[in-house]
C-alpha cells in the first residue's frame, strides 16, 4: 500500500523539409551567419530526428507499444523505449545518462519527484496549446506544475476511495455521517462498520484538507513553503473529526507501523464491512474471496468532499534532450484519449482524461469509475522538495491524537514549529 482522462490537436504533416538536398560545401553557411539561430520548418517545428527515445515503466511498455507504432506512421520517426522502474531509478539514471549524452528524450516518475527533477536541472518546462490542457482534469494538471510551470503531462492517477464488502453492507453511503451511523450500529466484537488509517497523514489529509487545513498554499500553480495550513482552524476540526472516530469506533490495532496490514486483514477476513483504501489494494481483496463495491468517499460532515491526496504518474522531457519539441510532441500524442483509453485496457491504469469518466470501459469498471471521480475532488500531494519534511511530525501528530494522548491542536502546533525548523535546516532559503 503506498501512497501513492487527452484530445490531441493535429499537426499537419512536415513538408518540404531540406535535408542533405546538395553537398555539404554549398549548403554550409557562411562563418557565424547563422550563429545562434535554430532551422524551424513550415509550422513551426523544428526538423525531424531521426529518432526519439522513452523509459516507460517496467511491465507498461505493452501499453506504450501501440502509441509508439502510430506516432511512428504519423510523423515518420522511429521511437525506442526502455523499460526502467519509475519510482526511483528513472531519476537516478538520468543523473548519470544524462549528462553523458547517453539518456532519453522522455521519462516517466511519480509527481511528488517534480520539484527535485526541476531544481537538479534534470526536466524541462514544456509549452502546449489550451486546448491539449483542456483534456485533462484540473487536478492532474496542477500535479504537473512546479513554481507555477508546466513540467509534464499526466498519464495515469491513483487516489484512495471508498472500499466494501457488498455482503455486509447493501450500498455505498453519501454521507460520513451515514457511515458513522451504520458504524455504531455494526460495530461490535470484532466486527467494524469502518476503518481507516487516519494516523497516516497520506490518508488523514483527506479529513484534514476537507474540513479546510492544506500543506503548503498554492499560489497560482506555485507553492509557498512558508504557508503551512496544518494548524488553522480547518485543520484542527479535521484532526477532531479523526480523533472521534479512533475514540469511539476504530480498534487500537489500527495505528502505527503495522496498522496497514491489521485493517487488510480485518477486511479481508470478512470483520469490517467498510474501509478507506487505493486502487492497489484491489487484487488482494477479491483473492481473499470478497465481493468489494467501490466509491468515491462521502461526503464530510460539513458537505465538503473528502480531498484525498492524489498521486499522478506522468511523462517528462529531459532537459538533456536535443529535440525537445518533438519530445513534447510525442508525450501530447501518447496522453490523447485514444492512447489513454488503450493504456487503460492493456494496465488498468486510470487517465485522468475528462472525457474518458464517463466512457463505458471505464464506467462500467466499479473501481476505476470511483478513483476517475474521486481524484476530480483530489489534491496532488505536494511536489516541492521540502514535502519530505511534512511526513513525520505529521505522523507523530496523529499517532498522539489517535491514542488520546494528545489534543489536536496541540499536536498540531508541535508539527508546523518541528516542520518549518525542518524546513529551514535542510533547505536553506536561496
Amino acid at each position: 500500500m503506498k501512497k501513492t482522462v487527452s484530445i490531441f490537436s493535429s499537426l499537419a504533416l512536415l513538408a518540404g523539409v531540406m535535408a542533405g538536398c546538395g553537398p555539404q560545401d554549398e549548403a554550409k553557411p557562411k562563418e557565424n551567419e547563422n550563429e545562434g539561430k535554430t532551422e524551424v520548418s513550415e509550422d513551426g517545428m523544428p526538423p525531424k530526428p531521426e529518432k526519439l527515445v522513452v523509459w516507460e515503466d517496467v511491465k507498461r511498455g505493452v501499453a506504450l507499444e501501440p502509441a509508439i507504432k502510430a506516432f511512428e506512421e504519423k510523423y515518420g520517426i522511429k521511437v525506442e523505449y526502455k523499460e526502467v522502474e519509475m519510482a526511483t531509478k528513472q531519476r537516478d539514471q538520468l543523473r548519470l545518462d544524462g549528462p553523458a549524452g547517453t539518456g532519453p528524450d522522455v521519462i516517466t516518475v511519480p509527481h511528488d519527484q517534480i520539484g527535485q527533477l526541476v531544481t537538479e536541472g534534470l526536466i524541462r518546462e514544456i509549452q502546449v496549446d489550451q486546448s491539449v490542457l483542456d483534456t485533462f482534469t484540473e487536478s492532474s494538471i496542477a500535479a504537473q506544475m512546479y513554481d507555477g510551470k508546466l513540467y509534464g503531462l499526466p498519464k495515469a492517477v491513483e487516489t484512495p476511495v471508498f472500499i466494501y464488502n457488498k455482503k455486509l453492507m447493501d450500498k455505498a453511503p453519501e454521507t460520513m455521517d451515514e457511515l458513522y451511523q451504520f458504524s455504531k450500529e455494526f460495530t461490535k466484537g470484532e466486527q467494524y462498520g469502518f476503518l481507516a488509517l487516519w494516523d497516516n497523514f497520506y490518508f488523514a489529509h483527506g479529513v484534514i484538507a476537507g474540513m479546510g487545513g492544506y500543506v503548503f498554499k498554492n499560489n497560482n500553480g506555485a507553492l509557498d513553503r512558508n504557508d503551512i495550513g496544518l494548524n488553522n482552524e480547518g485543520a484542527v476540526k479535521g484532526t477532531e473529526y479523526i480523533q472521534k472516530w479512533y475514540k469511539e469506533l476504530f480498534p487500537k490495532g489500527i495505528i502505527g507501523e503495522n496498522g496497514g496490514s491489521a485493517m487488510d486483514g480485518l477486511f479481508n477476513e470478512g470483520k469490517a464491512a467498510s474501509v478507506m483504501n487505493g486502487p492497489w489494494a484491489f487484487q488482494g481483496m477479491r483473492d481473499a474471496g470478497i465481493d468489494i463495491g467501490v466509491a468515491p468517499m462521502p461526503k464530510l460532515p460539513n458537505g465538503e468532499p473528502v480531498k484525498t491526496f492524489m498521486g499522478v504518474k506522468g511523462w517528462h522531457v529531459s532537459a538533456f534532450s536535443k529535440h525537445p519539441e518533438w519530445a513534447t510532441k510525442l508525450i501530447e500524442f501518447i496522453t490523447n484519449e485514444e492512447n489513454a483509453k488503450k493504456r487503460f485496457e492493456l494496465t488498468r491504469e486510470i487517465p485522468p482524461v475528462k472525457s474518458l469518466i464517463n466512457d463505458p470501459l471505464i464506467a462500467e469498471d466499479e473501481g476505476a469509475k470511483a478513483v476517475a471521480i474521486q481524484s476530480q475532488y483530489a489534491i496532488p500531494m505536494p511536489n516541492i522538495p521540502e514535502m519530505a519534511e511534512v511526513w513525520g511530525p505529521m505522523a507523530t501528530a496523529l499517532q498522539l491524537v489517535a491514542n488520546q494522548k494528545a489534543e489536536p491542536k496541540q499536536a498540531l502546533d508541535e508539527a508546523v514549529k518541528t516542520i518549518k525548523t525542518n524546513i529551514e535546516t535542510n533547505h536553506p532559503s536561496k
